[in-house]
């Protein structure tokens, strides 16, 4: 290569950070080039020009469709299943039922809790019945509609606060109950006695459902005893173990290709039953099996967020210090143990310093489709009870919202024993946001309007949180290569879940090598050829990859000085890094060009390998948000029209603004979901059945129900003791307080609170209805 094309590699005159001597972390970035400018996404092109290879667009020689029979009843047992016409039918290559030998593997749903791939007891709608695969789509969907199921209908209960009433439909035969968790410290006793005012309310917020853009499925293929499946999946490497777990195969004879994903938000941390039926399949016919789920199956079996009901009382002095918290929740994962109450409590033990907090949640079974982890589970739900009750307390004792919630900021983890978090910058969320938003003029304007009256209303509101974790943590390794040319490849297992993973990543080797992060080759999502990681999700890909992606590159850089050295007869610690040249720092005219250096050029290749290091010892690694919100209700027809949005976070350094923003964005679109559109409705009377299984039904969030103004605000707080990269997670608590914030503008303008999601017209003209029938 051209020295002029090696050069197009570097940006000119770019100083590059410091490298720590060997078996040394780096120090914190102080300035920095390109990390924390708006970067557009490094596959941006291939994204929007269809370019880009998803699971769902892989087509193999000689490929198989498969599709699956589902139970269409919430609780049923099959009698029998008969086969004997769709495996005659044209293009039927193979039709798998729980009386196939090729079928007889067990399927965990979760820890003591696994039964038969295809269970002839059907716990709830949508549970896998049988499989087949054809030539094509449609002669696999016909083939399913000539299987004849003889099903015995049994009782079912789909609302889990009748599932542990006498004489309710048992899921299980030990009953409905999953577990039952408790947490306390200090006294509530002592103190409520102590509050000035006490508030007490029940609050619900309804199931919500993924339904990501991409459908959840995967494309299998065996070549000889090894098994290749290229699945839109949110981490690869949980899709190889409990694959090579459930079918008794070697992890290096399953092979997990998952390069780009539209869409999972906690639905695709790990496979379905779908990935096992189309390895089976494919085995079954030795030939490759895609198999993706249709829209409404998606709805059925792949998770939820579940619902939540919650009973918060809460105590406050007058100068608004709280005294005491109480939290009694009941919630349900579905038929099987799958978190219905995971962390729902926690906002409660950790957002606000309380000395005397004490909860209890419980678990509960019902004849619905299993949960899965849903963008900060559990948070959501609790935001909405507490969140709502501390504007309550506010008004109470003549306290402005902002200023109850500044009162309690705390500066250590309640929840984990009172261990100090790496920095916490909830105050400065709080503060700055409601700065930035003009919160106290815009709530004096509201109220202004609204005592003037008619029918239109304005409102604001607010809303903070803690997201449980967000530090990230071990494992992850990652390799970086430098070529003789000064290309560069990064190599990592992550998946890129839509969020700019990979763009971050170039970004930071950038940083360090001054290279154009857009010429940086990315190789990610393959258990074959890319590095061990964990899941993207839960917040944690950024401060778990990000600094093992920093080590790599720094250690490549120690390799290049090492090898300088010899060329400018200099000492290492004397050389450094000046954009695309080796310098001295004794003598500036002594220098190098990285694609000049003699070793280099003999080896062809400089190898950079990094690991995630522990997380600091005695510390809790959080990020914290803030969110507020105008909105205007129309009292005649209870519509809400979302005016403006502002989210305000502290998740660390901002490796890239553009994608922050976008996840800032997204987040509170989701939120607005929750809050006001989605959720899940089963026929309760007659059939148990779910009746909003589509995007036509279930309305998800448009362009025409967010606001027009929506505002990011980063609180930029780099955190060195959290990692290298500085950065902690943000794709949880983007989305945490949305629901509450609206909520709470919603009350502050009709003066009614609200207590169950969705605020939907519907739901807003029966509580001002309630409201002025308890008036008169």
């Amino acid at each position: 290569m051209a020295d002029n094309q090696k050069d197009l590699y570097y940006i000119k005159d770019l100083p590059v950070p410091e490298t720590p001597a060997a078996g040394k972390e780096p120090e914190p970035w102080d300035k920095t080039n390109i990390i924390g400018k708006r970067i557009p996404r490094v596959d941006g092109y291939e994204r929007v020009s269809g370019t880009a290879v998803y699971p769902a667009d892989i087509n193999l020689p000689r490929m198989l469709y498969g599709a699956i029979l589902r139970c269409p009843h919430p609780n049923a047992r099959i009698r029998k299943v008969d086969i004997s016409v769709a495996e005659k039918m044209p293009g039927i290559r193979s039709v798998l039922t729980n009386d196939n030998p090729a079928a007889k593997v067990k399927w965990q749903w979760a820890k003591g809790h696994e039964g038969p791939l295809f269970d002839p007891h059907c716990r709830f709608e949508g549970e896998a019945v049988a499989a087949v695969a054809a030539d094509t789509p449609q002669q696999a969907r016909d083939a399913l509609h000539a299987i004849l199921v003889d099903y015995e209908v049994l009782p079912f209960v789909i609302d889990e606060r009748q599932a542990l009433k006498s004489g309710a439909a048992k899921v299980h035969p030990d009953g409905n109950q999953v577990k039952k968790d408790s947490y306390s410290r200090g006294d509530v006793a002592s103190g409520f006695a102590a509050a000035s005012v006490i508030r007490e309310h029940e609050f619900r917020t309804e199931a919500e459902l993924h339904t990501p853009m991409e459908l959840h499925g995967c494309v299998a293929n065996w070549d000889g005893g090894s098994l290749t499946i290229w699945e839109s999946s949110q981490g690869v490497y949980a899709v190889q173990s409990k694959v090579a777990a459930t079918l008794g195969l070697p992890l290096s004879r399953v092979r997990v290709v998952g390069h780009y994903l539209g869409g999972g938000f906690g639905s695709k941390l790990q496979p379905g039953k779908y990935t096992i039926i189309a390895a089976l399949l494919a085995r079954q016919t030795a030939r490759p099996v895609k198999l993706f789920l249709s829209r409404e199956e998606t709805f059925l079996c792949v998770g939820n967020r579940p619902p939540a009901n919650m009973k918060i009382k809460a105590g406050v002095k007058q100068d608004g210090t709280l005294t005491a918290l109480e939290f009694i929740a009941t919630a349900t994962g579905g038929a099987y143990p799958a978190g219905g109450t995971s962390i729902l409590d926690w906002l409660v033990r950790d957002l606000y310093t309380c000395p005397n907090v004490r909860c209890e949640t419980t678990d509960i079974f019902i004849n619905g489709g299993p949960a899965r982890p849903f963008r900060a589970p559990g948070h959501p739900q609790c935001s909405w009870a507490l969140e709502q009750i501390m504007d309550e307390l506010a008004e109470a004792i003549g306290m402005d919202p902002v200023e109850l919630r500044l009162r309690n900021v705390p500066r250590v983890s309640q929840g984990r024993g009172g261990i100090p978090y790496t920095t916490t910058g909830l105050e400065e969320c709080i503060r700055q946001g409601a700065e930035a938003f003009n919160w106290a003029e815009a709530r004096q304007a509201a109220s202004r309007m609204n005592q003037a009256g008619g029918h239109l209303k304005r409102g604001v509101g607010m809303g903070s949180c803690v997201w449980f974790v967000g530090g990230g943590g071990p494992p992850s390794t990652v390799i970086v290569k430098l070529f003789a040319d000064g290309s560069v490849n990064l190599n990592m297992g992550a998946s890129d879940i839509g969020t700019g993973t990979k763009t971050v990543m170039a970004m930071i080797v950038a940083e360090e090598l001054g290279i154009k992060p857009e010429l940086i080759q990315i190789e990610n999502a393959d258990t074959g050829t890319t590095q061990y990681a964990t899941p993207s999700g839960g917040s944690k890909t950024v401060p778990t990859e990000a600094p093992t992606v920093r080590s790599a590159t720094v250690e490549v850089k120690r390799q290049l000085l090492k090898m300088a050295a010899e060329d400018l007869n200099e000492p290492v610690d004397a050389l450094r890094f000046d954009g695309e040249i080796v310098v001295s720092t004794r003598d500036s005219s002594k220098q190098v060009k990285i694609t000049d250096i003699k070793q280099l050029n003999k080896r062809g290749v400089v190898i950079g390998i990094g690991y995630r290091g522990p997380n600091p010892e005695g510390k809790s690694v959080n990020p914290f948000a803030a969110q507020f919100c105008e909105v205007e209700v129309n009292t005649r027809t209870g519509e809400i029209r979302l005016l403006r949005f502002l989210g305000s976070n502290e998740s660390g350094r901002v490796i890239n603004r553009l994608t922050y923003d976008n996840q800032v964005f997204g987040g509170i679109t989701m939120g607005i979901g929750m809050g006001m559109t989605e959720f899940r409705q089963f026929d309760a009377g007659q059939t148990g059945k779910l009746v909003n299984k589509n995007w036509h039904d279930y309305k998800l969030p448009t362009a025409l129900d967010v606001p027009l103004q929506m505002t990011s605000l980063p609180i930029d707080l780099p955190d060195p003791e959290a990692n290298n990269s500085g950065a902690k997670g943000l794709g949880e608590p983007v989305t945490i307080p949305t629901a509450a914030a609206i909520a709470n503008a919603v009350c502050h303008a009709t003066g009614v609170r609200i207590t169950s999601t969705p605020l939907n017209p519907l739901q807003v003209m029966s509580s001002l209805a309630n409201s002025r029938r308890k008036e008169d």
